[in-house]
């Protein structure tokens, strides 16, 4: 007892001295004592590890943050056919583009090491990013239903960092890209696959669960 409260006001010192205040969870933004949003040196938001578009939606920092990944009612704003955002005095067209990558053409078989040709694939990603005034980088990693439901979950999960590991090392900012993994939840294959056993018969069945959906949006 006396060791985990040493260990907690420790972390906080640490804290403090760094000039970070400890925030809640409802927070998905990083804020100093003042409870203002820490910056990049190019003016980006950081983000903390709880960050999805939805919950920057209920952050009070949101709209200063990440206003074109928000509901169109959350700032203020008015949204008008053709995607486009319409602020006052200002016209914003917000770009999205969806990118499912089988994740055999990123990974071997039950693994969640690049092979070359998924750096390929993450390169013409880099190069749609670097096109626009990138927002965010959406990486979510499916598996399919062989293996238990937390060995699927935990190796989604690690190919959704793969792939922004590679990203942030092509020169795409981290907080720009937010990863998570689905497991096995959302198949595409639904009941079309039968069987339990791994064979090769139904590995190759179910080759459309195993992905990465990438979703790149920023603005022109």
């Amino acid at each position: 007892m006396i060791k985990n409260i040493a260990k907690k006001s420790l972390l906080l010192a640490l804290l403090a001295g760094i000039g970070f205040a400890a925030f809640a969870q409802e927070r998905v933004y990083v804020i100093d004592q003042r409870d203002v949003v820490a910056k990049s040196g190019t003016g980006l938001c950081w983000r903390d590890g709880y960050w999805t578009p939805a919950a920057a939606a209920k952050d009070k920092a949101g709209c200063e943050c990440d206003k074109d990944l928000l509901p169109a009612d959350a700032c203020g704003a008015q949204v008008t056919p053709g995607n486009t955002t319409v602020l006052p005095g200002k016209k914003t067209e917000v770009i999205g583009e969806k990118i499912t990558v089988a994740a055999d053409a990123l990974f071997d078989f039950n693994k969640a090491v690049l092979r070359p040709e998924g750096k390929a694939k993450l390169d013409e990603v880099v190069a749609k990013a670097q096109a626009i005034k990138l927002e965010v980088i959406l990486a979510v990693g499916h598996t399919d239903r062989i293996g238990s439901d937390a060995y699927n979950q935990k190796l989604s999960e690690k190919r959704a960092a793969a792939v922004k590991e590679y990203l942030v090392a092509k020169g795409i900012e981290a907080n720009r890209v937010y990863t998570e993994g689905k497991g096995e939840k959302q198949p595409k294959t639904g009941n079309t696959c039968k069987g339990e056993k791994k064979t090769k018969a139904l590995i190759d069945c179910l080759q459309p669960d195993r992905r990465v959906d990438i979703e790149v949006i920023g603005t022109k």
